[in-house]
């Protein structure tokens, strides 16, 4: 059985995506298996094996916050600051009337500030290290968004960063979580953000081999389970959540999205950037999250894979989906909202848990897009290319990032759904 622990909900929802810059059009976009990827604008990919990435669209920051603020933030802290004061509002707390150190803030990155290292350090080769900007650092830390949803909105409660590459923001959630359970907080925000698409990131990728090279049609590049994948498609955003416990949202009547059932947490103890092959650390962390919500796998309905796209990984998780759920493996609807978001690196875990907390709410399970041929390695219901409606109760979200690190959350449908 379960361990017997206070219930934590979210009552507040906050998204910035490539294919939504609110909630309501991040779902609706993913029930229509809208792309988000297109040709890259922020910079000339004329020498670049990938010229393509999902951009935030028609994205301005001062829409959002003022000019000044902006200015002295790299993109993917003003993400993480907007999508946090989304999700603050959305959760209706009347923050006049609690005291500011019991609302506390965790939100990661998994790469930081990686615009303003390519502006400054092309400042620094250009004219010399004494025109590097005073900012310059205060804007690259990949905790100083963190610190700006605290600083901005008075939060005074517990206050720092996550990096666990690709499962940075759900170990952000899970830590979030924990910090309730301790009673170190009453309330907090958590998620994460990335701004990846520079130089030398999608360089990096490159080098690496990670990402699609199908420049001549990326809105079908992020393609998780075809047969003709080739790497993940590099996406940009954030997200964040507002947990409280069960008893303080019933008791301010605040809308329950969902209640956090169980999670888990483990290591692939494998290789750098490559998957265990028979996704061992990924069965450990599935089974440690069921555990802990007290329930066996037959009552998963929904599991949001990590599903990058890439041959190797997505072959893994499924792998360590069909040792974990065994017969009642054919019996779920699986999806990779990658392939319509692309892959939001550290913020990906808690955008794709905002998905599940929305399929939860719909009872709908959004589509893996861009599924032509499936790899016939991959015989389960990967939900292809529309949506499917059906009775969710609980659904998984999994997480994993270059080292090794592996998250897993699950959801489970709340009172108001």
């Amino acid at each position: 059985m379960g361990l017997e622990l206070k219930r934590i909900v979210v009552t507040g929802i906050g998204v910035l995506s490539p294919i939504g810059l609110s909630t309501g059009e991040f779902w609706i976009s993913l029930m229509e298996g809208k792309s988000g990827a297109a040709p890259i604008t922020y910079f000339d990919t004329t020498d670049f094996a990938t010229t393509f990435a999902c951009e935030l669209k028609d994205f301005k920051a001062e829409t959002f916050i003022d000019k000044k603020s902006a200015d002295r933030m790299d993109p993917y802290c003003q993400y993480g600051v907007i999508a946090a004061e989304q999700a603050l509002k959305d959760s209706g707390l009347d923050r006049s009337s609690i005291d500011p150190t019991r609302i506390g803030v965790v939100h990661g990155s998994g790469i930081g500030g990686m615009t303003v290292y390519d502006q400054q350090f092309r400042q620094y080769l250009d004219r010399g290290p004494r025109r590097v900007s005073p900012f310059f650092i205060p804007m690259l830390i990949p905790d100083i968004a963190a610190g700006q949803i605290s600083i901005r909105n008075s939060l005074m409660g517990p206050n720092y960063a996550t990096a666990s590459a690709c499962a940075t923001s759900l170990h952000a959630i899970m830590d979030a979580f924990m910090l309730l359970q301790m009673g170190m907080a009453d309330y907090m925000v958590c998620g994460g953000s990335e701004a990846p698409i520079t130089p030398m990131s999608v360089a990096g990728f490159n080098a690496a081999r990670a990402l699609s090279t199908r420049n001549d049609d990326p809105q079908r590049a992020s393609r998780p389970y075809d047969i003709n994948r080739d790497g993940f498609v590099m996406g940009e955003g954030a997200g964040s959540l507002v947990l409280e416990t069960y008893e303080s949202a019933v008791q301010r009547g605040a809308k329950i999205y969902a209640e956090i059932a169980g999670m888990g947490a483990s290591a692939d103890a494998h290789h750098l950037t490559a998957p265990h092959p028979e996704g061992l650390g990924a069965v450990t962390a599935m089974n440690t999250a069921m555990n802990m919500a007290g329930i066996t796998a037959e009552k998963i309905d929904y599991v949001n894979t990590h599903g990058t796209s890439t041959p190797l990984g997505d072959l893994a998780e499924i792998k360590a989906i069909k040792k974990v759920f065994g017969e009642n493996a054919g019996k779920l609807s699986i999806s990779s909202t990658k392939s319509m978001t692309g892959h939001l690196l550290g913020a990906a875990g808690v955008v794709e848990s905002i998905a599940c907390i929305l399929a939860l709410q719909n009872q709908m399970v959004p589509p893996t897009i861009n599924c032509d041929s499936i790899d016939p390695e991959i015989d389960v219901d990967v939900t292809p290319n529309v949506p499917k409606a059906r009775q969710i109760e609980y659904a998984l979200n999994n997480g994993f990032g270059f080292g090794g690190h592996n998250g897993c959350l699950i959801f489970r449908k709340g009172p108001s759904a």
